[in-house]
């Protein structure tokens, strides 16, 4: 059951959806603004590994989104 991330083209909104099935029929619409103008992102593989507190040089950024509330972690490490 995968989820997919999306930004709306029009009000820059980011949204997931949680596919079931494959068959499944979806409305895709921004929740925000109800364009159908968006775009697929990638989303971030996100861990931390340690114990207790948080590991350092590790950001967190919350932002709303259509189930609630999503957190983004950045992870120091290589970048691509």
């Amino acid at each position: 059951m995968p989820i997919y991330e999306f930004k709306c083209s029009k009000c820059e909104e980011f949204f997931e959806l949680l596919i079931m099935n494959t068959d499944e029929e979806v409305e895709l619409r921004c929740p925000k603004c109800k364009s159908e103008d968006f775009e697929r992102v990638l989303s971030t593989t996100n861990y931390a590994m340690g114990s207790g507190g948080s590991p350092s040089g590790m950001t967190s950024q919350t932002r709303t989104c259509s189930s609630g509330s999503c957190t983004t972690y950045d992870i120091p490490g290589p970048g691509r």
